[in-house]
């Protein structure tokens, strides 16, 4: 009877990670879509503990130590992270579910193999001695996991300002990852298909933890931060693959099937992201953007010529005559925490019959969706923010457009100028609206480290100063038209 029921609700719980997924899709049901997946979930736990109580496996005192210690680490993570600090917390959770893949496939292997040393190999002992898949996937968890622990860490440590934004181009770095990959998937084959003793059989395994360790290291630490939004798309679905391999290893069917979904829908964004940025899933991995300034004049082209600037009471009266208007943010606007700023000013210029429209670029902050994030905390409508294929067509109807401390997502070079790094790349066409208020503490390039040729534009108005201040102030002088 009890089998019956952990199957249905492991059945249960599939539908609802699918359906969770899908409802992630689109901003206005994301909400709603998380806490379907949240159920999914707290069904499967349900399930397994039923499943493992039937089976005479489950030490209750450790199960509540790790539901104590994991939920109260997870809950003050949740309540004390700031925005700007969200893709760290997106990355450092993507780390933890690797390295917890990790660990899950070598505690089978202790507690089935090197703990009982019967004289056999792993492949011999999974499965009633038909393991050689369980073997296999056993290795590639542990070798994705790990990869994606270490280089999630080095990820958050790039985001957070820890390591060097830049990326670190070592000499014969290829060559070095190809050895450290042959190397942790040698020894980790070595040790479940052909040693018999224990200590060898966990030692061989360790090694293979350790080279798949710096491996991650050496694939993360040659990326800039402009590929940052990529990089932690890729590694949420590398933690989805390694979920998975964890699945067969553990014979759990919806272990691999919620691992199996976030791989695919993780390198669904990590292609997504490409195209945002016309780049190659290759060349962001090896092409090592961004590692020096591009030729273009003094300073890598950061020079530039005649530059109009205003303050806030200028863009008050511009916004004052506007009846459109739209807000390009970028993350000036997260490091500013000024999303709750630009919905007051927003609401402002709604209740005198403006019409107010938000453009979200794929790529805009420092991870997939950051900017949806920001404004969906602000509680900004969702019908009002429209994705780059969208809004596009509507800056040339645009009376005033606001950017927000975005840059190469509104560089005009990108379409115009074929030389440029940022050639093909899809952007945002602010340049297209009446007249564009670029919010921006200085002149200083964005990741790709090219000039920003929408800054000299004759529509072009450049408001110096951090954006919840220039916005604030915005606010007060537009009241007082």
């Amino acid at each position: 009877m009890s089998d019956s029921v952990v199957q249905y609700l492991y059945l249960i719980s599939a539908v609802l990670f699918i359906f969770g997924l899908k409802g992630l899709t689109k901003v206005k049901s994301a909400r709603r879509g998380n806490q379907i997946s949240a159920m999914a979930m707290l069904l499967a736990v349900i399930a397994t503990f039923i499943e493992m109580n039937g089976a005479g496996a489950v030490s209750l005192q450790w199960i509540i130590a790790g539901l104590v210690i994991g939920g109260g680490i997870g809950a003050f993570l949740a309540v004390s992270v700031k925005m700007t600090s969200m893709p760290e917390m997106v990355a450092f959770f993507n780390g933890s579910g690797g390295i917890a893949s990790a660990l899950v496939a070598l505690s089978n292997l202790w507690f089935l193999v090197i703990e009982p040393a019967a004289g056999k190999t792993a492949a011999q002992t999974f499965n009633n001695g038909d393991g050689g898949a369980a073997a296999i996937t056993t290795v590639l968890s542990i070798v994705v996991g790990a990869v994606t622990l270490s280089g999630s860490v080095v990820a958050w440590g790039k985001l957070a300002g820890w390591m060097p934004d830049q990326p670190v181009l070592l000499p014969g770095r290829h060559f070095i990852n190809l050895l450290l990959l042959g190397g942790s998937l040698g020894c980790g084959g070595y040790a479940l298909f052909t040693l018999t003793d224990g200590s060898q059989v966990g030692m061989f395994a360790a090694i293979s933890l350790v080279l798949s360790l710096l491996l991650g290291v050496g694939l993360v630490i040659g990326i800039g931060g402009a590929d940052m939004p990529v990089v932690i798309s890729l590694l949420n679905s590398y933690s989805g693959v390694a979920a998975s391999m964890t699945g067969f290893v553990l014979g759990n069917k919806v272990l691999i099937i919620s691992g199996a979904l976030v791989g695919a829908s993780g390198l669904i964004l990590t292609y997504i992201m490409c195209v945002a940025m016309n780049r190659t899933l290759t060349n962001v991995l090896f092409g090592g953007f961004g590692a020096a300034d591009v030729q273009g004049g003094p300073q890598g082209g950061r020079d530039y010529g005649p530059v109009r600037s205003g303050g806030p009471e200028e863009a008050a009266m511009l916004l004052e005559a506007a009846e459109t208007v739209a807000v390009v943010p970028g993350y000036g606007l997260a490091v500013a925490q000024a999303q709750h700023t630009i919905r007051e000013l927003s609401d402002l210029l709604q209740k005198d019959g403006k019409t107010v429209t938000y453009g979200i670029h794929p790529v805009a902050g420092r991870m997939p969706g950051h900017m949806n994030v920001l404004l969906a905390e602000a509680d900004v409508p969702y019908d009002q923010l429209l994705e780059m294929d969208t809004i596009n067509p509507e800056f040339k109807n645009t009376d005033v457009c606001i950017v927000l401390g975005a840059n190469d997502v509104v560089n005009p070079a990108a379409i115009k100028d074929p030389a440029s790094p940022i050639a093909g790349m899809p952007i945002l066409t602010v340049h297209e609206a009446g007249t564009v208020i670029v919010i921006k503490r200085s002149l200083s390039p964005g990741f790709a480290k090219i000039k920003n040729e929408l800054f000299e534009y004759k529509n072009t108005m450049m408001l110096f100063a951090d954006a919840k201040k220039a916005l604030q102030e915005m606010i007060k002088e537009y009241k007082d038209l």
